[in-house]
């Protein structure tokens, strides 16, 4: 099984932490040409650089805000810049916020479809460009959540945004499948992430023992961990997953519908 990602050119985006970080340094231990780092925090970044590096990569690293006017292409130019083209690309970015059917407001609903769909669409589209203009092959995967199924009724703003991003990732398949583009998505699961850390411990009010208390009550003894998210995301990266695209996989510790009597 052909798990290598030697020559390739990757783009992480939310790749100073959590699954993104994790993204970048599993495709850094299997060989990948070139990352570029994306995030917010330029110390984070210059940190997740130097990990990827003394794993044989090369590796950039881009401050940029998904929220920006123009964020897609400053990502794009970033990475054709400094490497020449894009082979791949991860969304992994994105925001959580809390919003509810009778809670969330305007400014709310256009932050997160910014940066967890309307940016990820168009950081796509410079990707798949870049491809097609040199007639190569890629592979691109888009971190979802499992709450694109229905979604938890405080995060009804932040499950549409993922289910858009969802029905790109499968429009956007079909529509470049015979470029042998291959695009596939993942339905995150409840992952403890540094952002979700902070998520429910302090802006949900939760206290520091909220993890220890689900960790508890799930079939593995733990949340979904960021490594075994961008295990698969390499997997859908690599040759080994070839033909696969339009998929999207659901991860998670249950299966979803059927309920215990």
């Amino acid at each position: 099984m052909n798990l290598s990602l030697a020559g390739q050119v990757l783009v992480v985006t939310g790749s100073t932490q959590g699954v993104g970080r994790s993204v970048a340094l599993e495709a850094a231990a299997n060989g990948v040409e070139a990352l570029l780092i994306t995030g917010r925090d330029p110390a984070r970044g210059a940190a997740v650089v130097a990990e990827a590096e003394a794993l044989g990569a090369k590796a950039h690293f881009a401050a940029v805000d998904l929220a920006d006017a123009g964020a897609a292409d400053m990502i794009a130019d970033a990475a054709i810049r400094r490497f020449g083209r894009i082979d791949a690309l991860v969304n992994a970015a994105g925001l959580t916020d809390r919003g509810s059917m009778v809670s969330a407001d305007p400014a709310l609903w256009d932050k997160l479809f910014v940066v967890n769909a309307k940016t990820p669409f168009f950081l796509m589209q410079r990707a798949i460009n870049d491809m097609r203009a040199r007639k190569k092959p890629g592979a691109i995967v888009n971190i979802l959540s499992i709450n694109v199924h229905g979604g938890a009724t405080d995060l009804t703003v932040y499950s549409a945004s993922k289910a858009a991003l969802a029905l790109v990732t499968r429009n956007a398949a079909q529509a470049h499948r015979f470029d042998r583009i291959r695009i596939n998505g993942i339905n995150m699961g409840w992952a403890d992430t540094p952002a979700e850390r902070v998520m429910h411990a302090e802006t949900l009010g939760k206290g520091p023992d909220w993890l220890a208390e689900q960790a508890a009550v799930q079939p593995f003894g733990r949340l979904l961990a960021p490594e075994d998210v961008a295990r698969l995301t390499h997997f859908l990266l690599s040759p080994a997953s070839e033909p696969m695209t339009g998929s999207v996989i659901d991860q998670e510790q249950s299966a979803i519908g059927p309920r215990d009597a």
